[in-house]
């Protein structure tokens, strides 16, 4: 079939084609966009201005992670981070807008399991140390509170403001999985293909784009998350390394992971501009 000749729907995409044949339509008013300046009247502007979005499995909601507009501000005192750290849901049309889950200070990778649970990977707060707080991947629980700004990890308070909000403390949920603080975790994805061996069907796979301030770099890596009956088991494995020299020099800083149609992981890689196919061949 000529998809240039399907008359309707018109819609700038159709399913299939690999180029719009129209304008951009916007969905979600302005404070969603990212980049520029926050002000009172675009508080969505600057900072962590990434927009993922995931859908349920069966189309009807759509998930936006919106990131803190700074490190740790408090949104009590700052009105710019109002509705930010949070993961935003609303109906696939864009209307009907409303916080799914709190507190997460930047929700960079974003996903959906076949189930319908949301997931996500978080970049942490920055200036407490080399080992605090950690990085994580965890499942999102709607109406859930992940502690930012105040709290951390569970009820530990984050001394920048400490003795606010104590009704908050025993609220903050911990997540599946911490990872090594400031290893900066992006995308994550399921592992729905069948060419790698059955350990790996249905687990997930985090990209890991490593520390910028960090005295001992981490991260630069993908990593395995393995689950048991759908939850994750709290560790991660290193999976695809190597992109760092003997001297601890990044030469690659992996970004999004995919599944390709025949089973292969696809890679990011913003410190070469490359894409990394990783197959499994039998020995």
């Amino acid at each position: 079939m000529d998809l240039d000749a399907v008359a309707e729907p018109a819609r700038p995409l159709v399913e299939g084609r690999l180029k719009a044949r129209g304008p951009e339509e916007k969905i979600i008013p302005e404070i969603l966009s990212g980049g520029g300046t926050s002000t009172p009247s675009n508080p969505f502007a600057g900072g962590h201005f990434t927009r993922n979005v995931a859908f349920s499995p069966d189309g009807k909601q759509m998930y936006i992670a919106v990131g803190s507009r700074t490190n740790v501000n408090d949104p009590d005192e700052d009105k710019t981070e109002f509705h930010r750290a949070n993961i935003l849901v609303a109906n696939p049309d864009g209307s009907n807008v409303r916080v799914y889950a709190s507190g997460i200070r930047n929700p960079v990778g974003l996903t959906v399991d076949p189930k319908g649970v949301v997931w996500t990977s978080v970049n942490e707060r920055d200036e407490l140390g080399d080992n605090l707080p950690p990085d994580y991947i965890t499942h999102v629980q709607e109406g859930g509170f992940y502690g930012w700004p105040w709290y951390y990890t569970g009820g530990n308070q984050d001394p920048r403001h400490k003795g606010k909000h104590p009704e908050l403390k025993d609220k903050v949920i911990v997540p599946d999985v911490l990872l090594e603080p400031h290893n900066a975790s992006l995308q994550l994805t399921f592992y729905n293909g069948k060419q790698f061996p059955a350990q790996y069907q249905g687990q997930i796979f985090a990209a890991e784009h490593g520390s910028w301030n960090h005295a001992a770099r981490t991260g630069y890596e993908v990593v395995f998350v393995p689950l048991k009956d759908g939850k994750a088991t709290g560790e991660y494995q290193d999976f695809l390394t190597g992109f760092m020299t003997p001297d601890g020099d990044p030469w690659g800083r992996p970004v999004g992971v995919a599944v390709a149609p025949d089973g292969s992981l696809m890679v990011t890689d913003d410190g070469t501009n490359s894409i990394w196919r990783v197959s499994y061949a039998k020995k």
